[in-house]
């Protein structure tokens, strides 16, 4: 049998698309080297991850891929060992001293937006594999790849370790790093083309203690619990992520979290992962109060370079999908996010080859565009960001590019599923980039401002000044917001913050701006309608059970 496309690799990505492949009439082979999924990097559904689960869920119509979007539905139908995300926040500490309350920043997800989950993988990535399966996939696990054979003009051969042989039309890598297809035509870069450097070292615990209840923690005002999102401990030379499950309920010390430390390559010998934790938690004593009682319960994972990148990511016959081209770092989880536009991106000419027969590359040079965007963009932030651990000032205002960047790509994915909606115009989602002049610039301004910081040309306070100087002259940014006033430490939109930006939005905003945001808002509303009523029937549901028992 030939299939139409061969997908390496039954992670979250690539299970999402043989999904939406496969529902869609495209004969679909899923090759996965682990017998059953485990633990993955990439572990927290950000609002914009959780937009785009939804834009690809109905523009491909795989409902049950929109289930891993928010918490409820992941409870109700995918795993109840997932954790709550209600907020990204970040506290900086200096090395020997205690934490300083005033040092911190968090973003807060709106009322408006369903929580979305900290996934844990082992039980989602079963669940997405089997959605592919359902629609039609050619499921095989414990299938290694050992071999590809592209054959221009005629797809490709894929052999596994077990002797196998396979015919596909056109191969699709999300193996990540382990790729192989990148080894079997030598497409990685040595070294990568990205400015970052950085290495981790990461596992599961148990035992840990909210932060919000260490001495420093109840310190801090900040107006959501560190214990309910995605904390980074950030410091120079490196940041550390504590990502717990479970905590969607009173957190108690026994919840499982995830937990990992990034830090910059030095080229030095490295230590084995125990060692470098304590000296990590001996260094920065506040960090040390929440890991007092921790204990792993799984063997640490080390990874000496975390970056990578290759020199072509589409080809004749091929396509290596986001973490198989290439990687940055894990800070500000972007991961989930970019494998989703990429899927988004992929699927439609996918689909429309299987039909015509027409495989050509020029067809996918438009994803091979976005992922390099995508890999490009995250690098300039990633590297700026590491250069301002080491001055709360200059990081106050790098982490405000982030935040812009996440909420403009957020209200640009609803604004493309409200007009998906009325209209079912696939154009709307590859129009949906947060954008202009303006918007672009301010990445590559925090890392060019950044590096003159790092060169000793510029002094942090200056580069934050001027950082903060941009941000305020965008007039696509509703003043009532904050981003631009460093004092402003918590992005949360209250209500009266709402208020003010929606008077903003009617009386100034420019044109396109307005558009924008009214659509997405309108979208947002008449979801949380459509959830409300969804919760209802649920409830009736029940009722109508206990009733006839």
């Amino acid at each position: 049998m030939t299939y139409d496309v061969g997908v390496i690799g039954g992670g979250f990505a690539g299970s999402v698309l043989a999904a939406a492949l496969a529902r869609n009439g495209v004969r679909t082979l899923l090759l996965e080297s682990r017998p059953s999924p485990g633990f993955r990097v990439g572990e927290t559904l950000v609002p914009y991850a959780s937009s785009l689960l939804r834009a690809v869920a109905r523009r491909y119509d795989v409902p049950e891929v929109e289930a891993l979007g928010t918490l409820r539905s992941v409870e109700r139908d995918v795993s109840q060992g997932c954790g709550v995300m209600r907020n990204m926040g970040f506290v900086l500490h200096r090395e020997g001293l205690r934490q300083h309350p005033g040092e911190v920043y968090q973003v807060v997800n709106p009322k408006v937006v369903p929580d979305p989950p900290h996934l844990f993988r082992a039980d989602t990535d079963a669940y997405l594999l089997d959605v592919a399966r359902h629609h039609g996939t050619d499921v095989r696990t414990g299938a290694e790849v050992t071999d590809v054979r592209i054959e221009p003009g005629a797809g490709a051969h894929l052999s596994t370790a077990d002797g196998a042989d396979f015919h596909v039309r056109y191969v699709v890598d999300a193996a990540g790093h382990r790729s192989p297809l990148a080894r079997e035509l030598g497409l990685r870069e040595e070294p990568p083309a990205l400015r970052h450097r950085s290495r981790a070292f990461f596992t599961h615990m148990t035992g840990i203690l909210p932060y919000d209840r260490t001495p420093a923690g109840r310190q801090t005002g900040q107006p959501s619990p560190w214990h309910e999102g995605t904390l980074h401990h950030v410091f120079d030379g490196g940041w550390m992520w504590v990502i717990p499950f479970g905590n969607q309920r009173q957190a108690r010390a026994s919840s499982v979290c995830s937990v990992g430390v990034v830090l910059r390559e030095t080229g030095s010998e490295l230590r084995p992962p125990e060692e470098e934790f304590a000296g990590v938690l001996a260094r920065y004593p506040d960090i040390g109060a929440q890991f007092e009682h921790a204990v792993p319960v799984l063997p640490w994972t080390s990874a000496p370079r975390l970056q990578y990148s290759s020199r072509s990511t589409v080809g004749e016959g091929y396509c290596l999908l986001a973490d198989a081209g290439g990687f940055v770092d894990p800070l500000y989880s972007r991961g989930l996010a970019h494998s989703l536009e990429v899927v988004g991106a992929l699927a439609r000419p996918l689909i429309d080859a299987a039909r015509d027969g027409d495989w050509s590359a020029a067809r996918f040079r438009p994803v091979e565009a976005l992922q390099r965007g995508l890999l490009t963009a995250h690098d300039d932030l990633t590297y700026a960001s590491f250069v301002a651990f080491r001055d709360y000032d200059l990081f106050n205002a790098v982490v405000r590019v982030w935040t812009l960047s996440t909420v403009l790509g957020a209200l640009a994915v609803e604004n493309a599923c409200a007009a998906y909606a009325k209209s079912g115009d696939e154009g709307v989602f590859a129009a949906a980039r947060p954008g202009g002049e303006h918007f672009a610039s301010l990445a590559p301004l925090a890392r060019d401002l950044c590096q003159e910081v790092e060169a000793g040309g510029r002094t942090p306070q200056d580069a934050a000044e001027r950082i903060f100087a941009a941000l305020g002259a965008a007039d696509y940014v509703p003043p009532a917001l904050g981003l631009a006033d460093p004092a402003d430490r918590f992005f949360h939109n209250t209500p009266a913050r709402m208020v003010r930006a929606a008077r903003w939005v009617r009386t100034e905003a420019p044109e396109e701006t307005a558009a924008l945001l009214k659509g997405a808002m309108a979208g947002l509303v008449r979801e949380r309608l459509r959830s409300r009523r969804r919760r209802q029937g649920e409830s009736t549901s029940w009722s109508h059970r206990q009733a006839a028992r």
